[in-house]
């Protein structure tokens, strides 16, 4: 331990012993609360108890019971404030904990895997560059779309390539590596666990774990509800939900919520830093459209592919050239493990 820490360890910190300070005498004071409570009403209500052949509460009971009960509501309402003081230091006390183990790591740099920056450099950064994708804007959550929807298809590629020997493509949208469930993925993501981003792990966890889950069984129905097709199916595996989402795969979207925020966010954010205010905006917008646009030709190919194999050739100029631009071979290649017909009841 340098100087400057054994200083700094031997300052405690003036409001968080003051609040220690004010904590403190808490029991005390509530256990001689606890014992006047007692020597005020615990003999009366025992006399008042007694049977004594009457089936009604004497004057006197009823007035002591009603004094019993403005006490029993003063008591209720400082355990209410006692439990809001307690979950708000719990509160500050696992941000602090969290700030600083994210400052050590951000210093704690591998030769062969470079740390993130801490959140909460981020932060500050954003603030004093007043840049145009600061906080959680619209600029920020495009970006975060744009990017995680192609980071997503680039990742699974190689994934399967890894575990299959094989790359095949793991596209959403016909023109280009992009796929929106992957970008809505990190944007809902990004928008459950941004206020808890410089906070504990258990909290990134518990937020993955549900918003990857409700978006996953939502495109899944979706999908098959819109176009007819199921892109994934967990009916095999165990504690599965109408074949939409599954234990094991939730508590990836855990894991991945803590990876994200964490860990891939901020790395991000670091690069989106980079974009100068003055071509930021429209770069943004310029990908944004495309995006768009790429994702109403991919639903029209997609629709009528599904319409081609049922029901055969096109019926007018338009849709042959939607078959000519998107045939079978072609929609196979892109859409590699999307299926038609459904397995199981959209509910």
């Amino acid at each position: 331990m340098t100087e400057l820490e054994k200083t700094a360890a031997a300052q405690t910190p003036a409001v968080s012993a003051e609040l220690e300070q004010r904590c403190a005498g808490m029991p005390a004071a509530a256990e001689q609360a606890g014992r006047e409570l007692e020597a005020r009403y615990y003999t009366r209500l025992a006399e008042e108890a007694q049977e004594d052949g009457s089936k009604e509460l004497s004057p006197a009971g009823l007035s002591l019971e009603a004094e019993v009960r403005e006490e029993l509501e003063v008591l209720r309402r400082a355990s209410r404030s006692l439990a809001a003081a307690c979950q708000t230091v719990d509160e500050i006390a696992d941000e602090l904990s969290a700030r600083t183990r994210d400052m050590r790591k951000a210093k704690d740099r591998k030769w062969y895997a470079p740390n993130p920056p801490a959140n909460s450099a981020i932060d500050l950064a954003e603030v004093r560059q007043n840049h145009f994708a600061q906080g959680l804007n619209i600029y920020k959550v495009l970006l975060i779309c744009i990017v995680g929807s192609f980071a997503g298809v680039v990742i699974e590629m190689l994934w399967c390539l890894i575990t299959n020997g094989y790359m095949e493509s793991r596209a959403g949208l016909v023109y280009g590596p992009f796929n929106l469930l992957y970008g809505a993925g990190a944007v809902f993501l990004t928008l459950a666990l941004y206020k808890y981003r410089n906070r504990g792990y258990q909290w990134s966890f518990a937020g993955g774990f549900l918003v990857g889950s409700i978006l996953e069984y939502v495109c899944s129905w979706a999908q098959e509800a819109l176009l007819g097709s199921r892109s994934w199916d967990y009916s095999a595996m165990p504690l599965n939900l109408n074949g939409r989402i599954c234990l094991l795969y939730s508590v990836f979207w855990g894991v991945l919520g803590i990876f994200w925020i964490k860990d891939l966010y901020p790395r991000m954010a670091k690069y989106i830093l980079k974009l100068p205010n003055r071509w930021g905006r429209p770069l943004t917008w310029a990908f944004t459209i495309f995006l768009i646009l790429n994702a109403a030709v991919s639903c029209l190919a997609v629709g009528r592919w599904a319409q081609r194999l049922e029901a055969g050739p096109a019926q007018g100029g338009f849709w042959a050239f939607v078959d000519e631009r998107f045939p079978d071979e072609r929609m196979e290649r892109i859409f590699a493990n999307m299926e038609f017909g459904t397995k199981a009841p959209v509910d």
